[in-house]
């Protein structure tokens, strides 16, 4: 599988990478077997880069990743988490549900982007990894904290970089109009852009690819599916971690119609979409069993169809201005380091 590096540290992922918030049971329990055996189907399939929150289960997400990765070469694989949410003793109101996260909430979080708070959410990260580093640090969601996030935040993960602590740095947010103030104010060498980057949504498309392009900043899009609802387009499906308005259910129905036409399906066009872009070095799948993992790896390597692309623009389902895939993605693990 593809491997770049992040900006301009040296910092290698993967063009595919898994994300643990399913296996922080995001909307459902996750076995403690069944996640391990996700990591272990990422791996197989050539899967290097692993993201990961302190937020995603309130601290299971990190444990199950690194438990799971215990005994694989720490060379060999990178890990980012992310800061701003720290965790404390202490009952959130019932189960964590109103999150999404079915866990018992024997933590609460809370918002800390202050130069300390960032340096003991990092150093809590570790400890249930089990690392004695992670690779890329991300802010999380600073979105109503912006002045903390820019002021005190943004200049620890800079001093951390600087003392050899991580190897990259940046933010990642459900929105493209901070990231590009994070790109073009700072020298970040890497934004984490979660669902604004779609068949479904192409916001980061005018402003943040372009500017990231041009300052040599890494971006990573996650969300590829909205969430759940272009994996499997159906009623009651997930935009956005809610019910999927019907105008977007209509349009995702529209997408996989179009798919099915090509003999290819909406899963692999919305992963090869997003991969197109030349600012993109990383798509970030979330999955909770093995199955999933193994079908997001294969579809990310399946060739769609050029005609797809055609159709798509022609039926009035994609602009004109979105970069589509000229090339099949490449396939096979990587080779282990020496």
């Amino acid at each position: 599988m593809r491997t770049r590096t992040l900006g301009r540290s040296s910092v290698p992922v993967t063009a595919l990478a898994l994300g643990t918030a399913p296996l922080g049971n995001l909307y459902t329990e996750v076995p403690e077997e069944q996640a391990h055996e996700s990591v272990n189907a990422a791996w197989d399939a050539g899967i290097r880069y692993f993201d990961t929150a302190p937020h995603y289960g309130i601290g299971l997400g990190e444990r199950r990743l690194g438990a799971a990765l215990r005994g694989r070469p720490r060379s060999a694989y990178t890990v980012s988490t992310k800061v701003g949410r720290r965790l404390e003793p202490g009952d959130e109101d019932g189960d964590d549900l109103a999150d999404g996260f079915a866990v018992p909430a024997t933590h609460r979080r809370v918002w800390d982007f202050s130069a300390d708070g960032v340096r003991r959410t990092l150093d809590a990260s570790l400890e249930r990894l089990g690392l004695d580093r992670v690779d890329v640090v991300y802010l999380h969601d600073p979105d109503d904290h912006a002045e903390e996030a820019f002021r005190e935040g943004y200049p620890a993960l800079e001093k951390l970089r600087a003392e050899g602590v991580v190897g990259a740095i940046g933010a990642g947010m459900n929105q493209a109009g901070m990231l590009t103030r994070f790109v073009r104010d700072t020298d970040v060498d890497v934004v984490l852009c979660a669902g604004r980057y779609t068949l479904l949504d192409q916001r980061a498309l005018t402003g943040l690819l372009p500017a990231a392009r041009e300052r040599g900043v890494s971006v990573v899009v996650g969300g590829a599916f909205n969430s759940g609802l272009l994996a499997d387009p159906k009623p009651g499906a997930t935009y956005d971690y809610a019910a999927a308005p019907p105008e977007l259910l209509d349009r995702a129905l529209a997408l996989k119609a179009v798919a099915d036409r090509h003999g290819t399906t909406v899963r692999a066009a919305a992963l090869a979409f997003c991969a197109a872009h030349p600012a993109v070095v990383s798509v970030l799948v979330g999955a909770r069993s093995p199955h999933e993992v193994r079908d997001c790896a294969a579809q990310f390597t399946a060739p769609v169809p050029a005609g797809l692309w055609q159709e798509l623009r022609d039926e009035g389902l994609l602009t004109a201005a979105a970069p589509v895939p000229t090339a099949e993605p490449s396939e096979g693990p990587p080779e282990e380091p020496s």
